[in-house]
């Protein structure tokens, strides 16, 4: 009885420094959620339910708390949020409702390949960035944002993709923005912002296929502790060097990700 108590009570430690740790990334630099739901697979062996109900609820503090200090920095485009999410929402009931067709192992598969993919877009993202650096960017003269229809469906594809794999959100969509004319400041604080109207029908549909009664002082303890080390991260922001940041979460998740798909 003991040993099953201090098992547990090290599960909660363990679960709670990193959902402090993971959030405080994501405060500094935008990325890093993804790990997430690889640490409930890989490490705690929880279901990919649980693990994607437990993640999706973190992602759901990180992106409230992430999109009001960006919006107090004057660095959230509202109106676009708001299209971009309308997209995203229903893109990830449609997400939820796919993982439930599909066998667990290839849910778990496809969670390792979008990590393994997050990682590599960070690595050639900063590649590109260095690539460039002291030249000056030609802005394309239409913002593809502009229009309604393509933020539908860019919403739409990013959001079943993030809700199917737990991807969380801004490691896709930031990136994607950028691309299609956004600034990389405004482009992290919408993409947090978006990552909300993920998360919400994501937790509700992954919390409803768990027991998450039995898990509300383990749910409790992701919301706290997630929130602080997103709150603490943000105030960092400006003091830490985020490229070697970025570098190692990247290199981290790549290696993990591999391991995870042909070793494990």
């Amino acid at each position: 009885m003991n040993g099953a108590l201090i098992g547990s009570m090290a599960v909660l430690v363990i679960i709670g420094a990193a959902n402090g740790v993971i959030g405080g990334l994501i405060g500094i630099c935008g990325i890093a959620g993804f790990l997430l739901p690889m640490l409930y697979t890989g490490a705690l062996g929880y279901s990919v339910d649980q693990a994607l109900a437990y993640s999706f609820l973190a992602f759901l503090v990180s992106g409230c708390i992430g999109a009001w200090q960006y919006r107090r920095e004057g660095n959230l485009d509202i109106p676009l949020s708001v299209k971009l999410g309308a997209g995203s929402a229903i893109g990830a009931v449609a997400g939820v409702a796919l993982q439930s067709m599909i066998e667990k192992e290839t849910a778990k598969a496809i969670l390792y390949v979008v990590v393994l993919f997050s990682g590599i877009s960070i690595l050639f993202r900063m590649w590109k960035e260095k690539k460039s650096a002291g030249q000056e960017e030609k802005k394309s003269e239409k913002n593809l944002t502009e229009n309604i229809g393509f933020l539908l469906l860019l919403g739409m594809t990013t959001g079943a993709v993030c809700a199917l794999s737990g991807a969380g959100g801004p490691v896709l969509v930031m990136p994607l923005l950028v691309v299609c004319g956004v600034s990389a400041r405004t482009a992290v604080g919408v993409a947090l912002f978006d990552s909300v109207f993920i998360a919400v029908p994501s937790c509700v549909g992954y919390l409803a296929r768990i027991d998450w009664k039995e898990s509300v002082v383990l749910l409790f303890l992701i919301a706290i502790t997630h929130g602080i080390g997103v709150w603490v991260g943000s105030r960092f922001a400006g003091k830490i060097p985020v490229q070697g940041l970025k570098r190692f979460i990247a290199t981290f998740s790549v290696g993990i990700s591999l391991y995870m798909l042909f070793v494990a």
